[in-house]
């Protein structure tokens, strides 16, 4: 008897089933496309689309998909590399104020070198921002087209949560409370420093600080049981990450971290756990994802994905369901890599549908759908 053909049906039922969600119950529909390297999207109240595209411009995109004129207003924009005009997010009470925020790469003042992470907002009338101010300034500036981060989330109390990158030649930064870099910090609306931080008063220290030892922070999401903190951070050659980012609390960066250098695949400090650093709750080894943005599904739209967490990946070039229990990553799911598209944003809008955007020079809104 030829045992050949058993075995193989042994084999094949042992494999993990492909996952076909995406496949049978998902259909991507194009919102709009034509955007340049789109970063972020943001919902108005009525039913249009705020889109920052990474050169630097800011767009009003129509429920129908039309591309309005680049919004006036903005400041100049240091757009190179990895940086240049990131997130866009409407203040939470939008309808009543007008008033949007955004995150960009600041150049130097003339005469001088470098650019940092910075925060402003102002007011949108028509196709314009008005009473333009800049609120948060990552200090000190270097000369980097790199690891600019530049996610923005509201908490539950209206302070703003900024995420900061080590702007990668400064990676050691990232372990000292003297500077920005691989930080979040944490603003009131109009760029104070809200009394509560972990670090105010503590001497040396910059009081905008909410946590450290971060690497590239890309993704961030407000949990909408728990009101923490969410992120998605960058590892070099593997090690990205999934934390929690609690009040001064260190995420190791680079003394503690699973990525290894480029090329070479050497150690980068050590590995996991140590006292005094966070483990992250998902980390993804040996291949870097290079997760972005991030959304928690509470929509009733999608009963299967009702409580799971969205990643969306750059390298990965797909959508990532992670299923939780609390703080434990319980599974996951590799959605959409047939699109073969760098997921750059993720959202759960409005209306209950989760909307993305991809990150190419024909950038596209999609709107998965049931």
């Amino acid at each position: 008897m030829n045992l050949l053909p058993r075995f193989l049906l042994l084999l094949l039922a042992l494999l993990p089933a492909a996952p076909l969600l995406a496949a049978e119950k998902v259909k991507v529909v194009t919102v709009a496309r034509g955007l340049v390297n789109p970063w972020s999207v943001a919902f108005l109240p009525d039913g249009r689309f705020l889109v920052t595209e990474r050169p630097g411009r800011l767009r009003i995109v129509d429920k129908d998909g039309t591309l309005g004129p680049p919004v006036g207003g903005l400041p100049p924009v240091a757009a190179s590399g990895q940086c240049g005009l990131l997130e866009v997010l409407p203040d939470p009470k939008f309808a009543d104020t007008g008033i949007v925020y955004w995150s960009y790469a600041e150049p130097a003042p003339a005469g001088e070198s470098g650019n940092s992470t910075a925060v402003a907002r102002g007011r949108l009338s028509g196709n314009t921002l008005t009473e333009v101010r800049t609120i948060f300034r990552q200090q000190p500036k270097v000369a980097s087209n790199a690891h600019c981060g530049g996610r923005l989330a509201f908490a539950r109390d209206g302070r703003l949560f900024v995420t900061l990158g080590d702007r990668f030649s400064r990676k050691d930064d990232a372990q000292t409370l003297d500077n920005h870099h691989g930080k979040i910090v944490r603003i009131e609306a109009d760029g104070a420093v809200p009394a509560d931080n972990p670090f105010v008063g503590r001497a040396g220290a910059l009081p905008e600080i909410w946590s450290l030892g971060h690497r590239n922070v890309q993704g961030a999401a407000i949990h909408p049981a728990t009101g923490e903190l969410w992120a998605s951070e960058h590892g070099p050659q593997g090690g990205d990450e999934i934390n929690v980012a609690e009040p001064g609390r260190n995420y190791g960066w680079p003394l503690v971290t699973y990525g290894r250098n480029y090329g070479t695949g050497t150690r980068i400090g050590e590995e996991g756990p140590k006292a005094g650093y966070e483990q992250p709750l998902k980390h993804w080894v040996p291949t870097s994802i290079a997760p972005s943005g991030l959304a928690f599904v509470t929509s009733d739209r999608y009963p299967a994905w009702k409580g799971s967490l969205l990643v969306g990946a750059l390298r990965g070039e797909s959508l990532w369901r992670l299923t939780l229990d609390g703080r434990k990553v319980t599974g996951e799911e590799r959605l959409l890599a047939n699109l073969r598209e760098r997921i750059r944003d993720v959202r759960q809008g409005p209306d209950g549908w989760i909307y993305l955007v991809t990150d190419s020079a024909d950038g596209r809104i999609l709107r998965l759908e049931r």
